[in-house]
């Protein structure tokens, strides 16, 4: 961006200032947000004793890992057991599922200049349970067991992962299809989604009335979309896959505004659109592939999220790529702890909150939006 003189106005440096601002204060509620959910569940802990649990068993492994040796779990206390066995990887595995979801939302709407598009909303959230569940039934990855943390695994996440991706890619070239050859517009684009969807549900059902009791209770109880289900292994693999595409997309931000503007617009600049919006896409599938596989179904954050973010500080790609992530996770990880206090000592899933919450919040939206 260019100014007269080389000299940028205050005004300017005031509106980005702002932006960051609100970016900062969301960083800064998803902490507190983190303390606590860690701190609220079937066994109470104090504020205080979860902050120093953090604090004594990151430096615990951050010095074992210098050293290049392992953490004791001898003589851990039941407060370090359940927030590092436990809660911890729960929550993040929250927080990283609402970035991921949530960026793959933003991304998508950009890249097909469609307000309602995200995983959820175009079935690839669907393509990759279908793909999940060829995996558990056909492929024999899934299997039953008892344990504190989960009643059902994946025997084989990674073969599950590769499995889930391929259809929530072939669900996503069905998009570009449609979207580029058909020329279709918004409300088409939705509901072919609606009909991807449909598809991928009905060859989900069909493959659980062939498997057997094992298989079917596997299915069903992943299918959830849960939050509870990952340990920190599946947390480190989510990561680097979020963690990567939202490099990507933030090093894309540029181009995304130039595609806001229009196609022609950003060919003017510069942009090669076919490659930005391909890559994107497929980018965007790899994240919802990863969540899907380890996580289940979780819908409406990747739809709602960067609305409010929009709400708040504006289209513009720098701040609302970022944005979105601080408010999916904090929106993610606030439902997974409602979902564990509502009926407590049940645990709800996340994905059942999530749909309460996300569906009249964007309902809201869409009708603040019509109003205006």
């Amino acid at each position: 961006m260019h100014f007269a003189d080389g000299v940028i106005p205050e005004d300017y440096l005031g509106y980005v200032r702002n932006k960051y601002l609100w970016i900062l204060g969301g960083i800064i509620l998803l902490f507190f947000l983190l303390i606590v959910s860690i701190s609220v569940g079937a066994a109470g802990i104090p504020l205080y004793d979860v902050f120093l649990s953090i604090i004594h068993g990151t430096v615990d492994r951050v010095s074992a890992l210098l050293h290049l040796t392992t953490v004791s779990t001898e003589n851990l206390s039941s407060v370090d057991r359940i927030v590092w066995n436990i809660r911890l990887p729960q929550a993040l595995a929250a927080i990283t599922a609402g970035v991921g979801l949530s960026i793959a939302g933003v991304a998508m709407q950009s890249i097909l200049r469609n307000p309602l598009a995200s995983p959820f909303t175009l079935g690839i959230s669907n393509a990759g349970a279908f793909g999940a569940a060829v995996s558990v039934i056909l492929l024999g990855t899934g299997q039953m067991h008892s344990s504190v943390a989960n009643a059902v695994t994946l025997n084989n996440p990674y073969m599950t992962t590769i499995v889930a991706f391929i259809f929530c890619l072939l669900a996503t070239a069905i998009i570009l299809i449609i979207s580029r050859v058909c020329g279709a517009s918004p409300e088409v684009m939705i509901l072919a989604g609606v009909a991807i969807s449909s598809l991928f549900t009905a060859g989900t059902m069909f493959l659980q009335y062939f498997a057997s009791d094992t298989q079917l209770a596997a299915v069903v109880f992943w299918t959830f979309g849960d939050v509870s289900r990952a340990g920190w292994q599946e947390l480190g693999i989510m990561v680097a896959v979020v963690t990567g595409a939202a490099l990507y997309f933030i090093m894309n931000r540029w181009n995304y505004n130039a595609i806001d503007a229009g196609d022609e617009t950003a060919k003017g600049l510069g942009v090669n659109v076919d490659a930005i919006r391909n890559v994107g896409m497929v980018v965007a599938a790899l994240v919802s592939a990863v969540i899907v596989s380890f996580l289940g179904v979780i819908g409406f954050v990747g739809l709602v999220c960067p609305h409010m973010v929009r709400r708040l500080i504006g289209d513009d790609q720098r701040f609302l790529i970022p944005g979105s992530c601080v408010m999916g996770g904090i929106l993610l990880l606030a439902s997974d702890t409602v979902a564990r206090v509502i009926v407590a000592p049940y645990v709800l899933p996340v994905a059942v909150l999530t749909a309460f919450l996300g569906a009249p919040t964007f309902i809201y939206l869409l009708l603040r939006g019509y109003r205006r």
